[in-house]
Parts: structure tokens; sequence; C-alpha cells
């Protein structure tokens, strides 16, 4: 029996990075309540939260499929009695919260910077006034900050306090964001693109367009071109490390030139909108 659990605690559970975290309340019952998403990627799979898997379903899996692997769901897998066999080791885990860590990605980013100190930052404030600060181990618009000109009292201990936990905060560039793309990949596999809406950087929906009309609104020239060099990256740099579903998001600023934001070493809501638009 295939298991599929959907975590969406997950990018929480990573930037703590420890397997005894309890995620807060509102993440578990969001996971509870939409274990369902899973199904729309695997339809012949059983598909649950961690918390709700019974022993009857942990005994009888045979392959394990996660929303995002991290210390965390694989402890309370084990704890439930499924085969250790069938989970990453805490190599791999490792592996997966060190490739998440947004410094993976700078070599794809133009202008984005490594912050590890309060004096680093004021240097940056020099050149732009306008910069979004971005904890290295967030997602889905968590540990955000926006800074314009100088840095306040709370910029600064947030700062600090960042780098104590994280190493360092990434520096970025605001740009004049028209739309927000993402590449999606399984195991090397480009499985299509998706479109989706944000508010400040926060995930709020995905568009729901087919690759063809994604292409065709937004540059199709550049943003092939992009696809094509974040492809030569992760050929050299991510799939020989990592094995799994891949997210890409990407920024298309006024002008139609397009960024990189983030990677995302987990499954995404831009993957169950590629496969429901494809059931249609």
């Amino acid at each position: 029996m295939q298991l599929c659990i959907f975590n969406p605690e997950h990018d929480l559970c990573l930037a703590k990075g420890r397997a005894h975290y309890v995620p807060p309340r509102s993440a578990v019952e969001f996971a509870r309540r939409d274990a369902s998403l899973m199904s729309v990627l695997y339809p012949e799979a059983e598909c649950c939260s961690v918390y709700d898997l019974s022993c009857n379903q942990a005994l009888m899996a045979t392959e394990v499929v996660t929303w995002g692997w991290n210390a965390v769901v694989r402890h309370e897998l084990q704890k439930r009695g499924v085969d250790v066999a069938l989970l990453p080791t805490d190599e791999e885990i490792d592996t997966i919260r060190e490739l998440q860590h947004r410094s993976t990605v700078l070599p794809l980013q133009e202008d984005c910077h490594e912050v590890r100190s309060i004096e680093c930052m004021e240097s940056l404030l020099k050149s732009c006034e306008h910069w979004v600060l971005k904890a290295p181990w967030s997602g889905a618009g968590r540990g955000l900050r926006w800074v314009h000109g100088s840095l306040t009292p709370i910029d600064r201990d947030w700062i600090v306090k960042t780098v104590a936990n994280q190493r360092c905060v990434i520096a970025e560039p605001r740009r004049d964001v028209v739309a927000d793309l993402a590449l999606e990949y399984m195991s090397g596999y480009f499985m299509g693109y998706s479109y989706f809406k944000t508010d400040s950087g926060v995930y709020k929906e995905n568009v729901m367009w087919t690759d063809a009309r994604i292409v065709e609104t937004f540059h199709e020239t550049a943003l092939l071109q992009t696809k094509a060099h974040i492809e030569e990256w992760l050929a050299a740099n991510v799939w020989p490390r990592y094995r799994g579903p891949l997210g890409v998001d990407l920024m298309v600023d006024a002008r139609g030139q397009t960024f990189v934001s983030e990677i995302n070493f987990r499954h995404t809501m831009g993957m169950v909108a590629h496969e429901k638009i494809n059931q249609q």
C-alpha cells in the first residue's frame, strides 16, 4: 500500500531542525482538514495527516510519500509503526534541510546577498534603499521582512536573532513584481508550470492556467531561457544529491524579466493545481 502523508507544517519543522518539535495547532488542523490534497497527486494511495495515521495503515505501508521530508515527520511515522526501511535516513533528512537553506539558490539569484551582520546590511542600504529580507529556512511567505531606507530597531533585532539561529539572512532587492510563476519537477523530470498569486510575498492561491497559456503570456523566450539555465544548475548541483518533488518559484517584473525567488524541496500547491488542470 502506498501511504501519502500531508504535512503542510513541513517548512516550520525544517526551520526548527529537530525531531521533537511540536507544530502549532493551526498547522496540525490544516493537515487533518486538507489531507485529501495529496490524493490529487496520488489517487491510488491512502492519504492522511501523520496525526491521523492508524496502526493498521502504518503496518500495511509498502511505500511512503510525504508533502515534504523532515526530522519531525520521520520520527512520527517511525513512532507509529511504519517500517524504518521505508523512511529516509537521518543523513538524507540533513541533506534536504541543507539544500532548503536559501543560501543554496544564491548562484541563481541576481543581486541577492548573504547577510551575516548589521554592518553588512547597512552597507547594502547605501546602494539600494528597498530590500526584502528572508530567513533562510522559511517558506510560503513566512520569515520575510521589508526594509525601506534604514533599519528599525525591530529589523536589527530580527537580523541578529535570525543570523544566530540560521547562520545568515538573505537580502533580495525589492522588485516590481507583476506575476509569480513556478517550475515543477519530480526527481529531475519537468512536470510543468504553475501560476500563483501572492500578497506581500505570502502565497494566496493558484491560477488554473495551462502550461501553454503561461508560456504564451509571460514572454516565452525569456521564460524558456530562464528554465534552461535553472535546469543546467539543478543537474549539476541538486539531482545528484536529491530525488523527489521540487518547485522553483519565479518572479516576473514589469519589464518582463524573470528572477528566481526560491526553491522548495517538497510538493507544492502548484503541483496540485497542475495535476487538476490535466485531469479536467
